[in-house]
């Protein structure tokens, strides 16, 4: 019975030191503002000024990829609102920023543009439930 206590002591402190620390450093706020919106921006507005250069491609890419890893940010255990729909459209922003970024390394607008509906619907659908005084959609007409 005693090696067996300690083979779970043993056990349960290489756990513990194989555990990640995460050690968040910027508010919900300066994540959107600083990280999330200029990333997303840039692939929103894509069309305003398609880039043509490898450099022009880099910047998509860099930006796709930090709104992919983001998503990321926004999961961690300090900074998710929940474990439903939080993680839910926080997984989406991940999956569509991802094809994004796959997209941008192809040069591929078409598939960016693709995604950018998709995304920005997600996007919308998370800040209506969790962010304060957010706009609500009015509800689409039926024909």
């Amino acid at each position: 019975m005693r090696a067996l206590g300690l083979l779970l002591f043993l056990v349960a402190g290489a756990a513990l030191a194989q555990a990640p620390s995460y050690q968040p450093v910027g508010s919900m706020g300066e994540l959107m503002i600083y990280i999330i919106y200029p990333a997303s921006d840039a692939l929103f507005y894509i069309e305003r000024e398609p880039p043509k250069t490898d450099v022009q491609w880099n910047v998509i890419r860099t930006k796709a990829l930090m709104l992919a890893e983001s998503g990321n940010l926004l999961m961690m255990p300090n900074r998710a609102r929940d474990q439903g729909d939080w993680i839910k459209e926080s997984k989406v922003m991940v999956d569509l920023a991802a094809t994004a970024y796959r997209a941008a390394l192809a040069k591929d607008m078409d598939g960016i543009l693709a995604v950018n509906d998709k995304l920005a619907d997600s996007c919308i659908a998370c800040h209506q439930q969790y962010r304060a005084n957010y706009p609500r959609r009015a509800p689409q007409k039926q024909n």
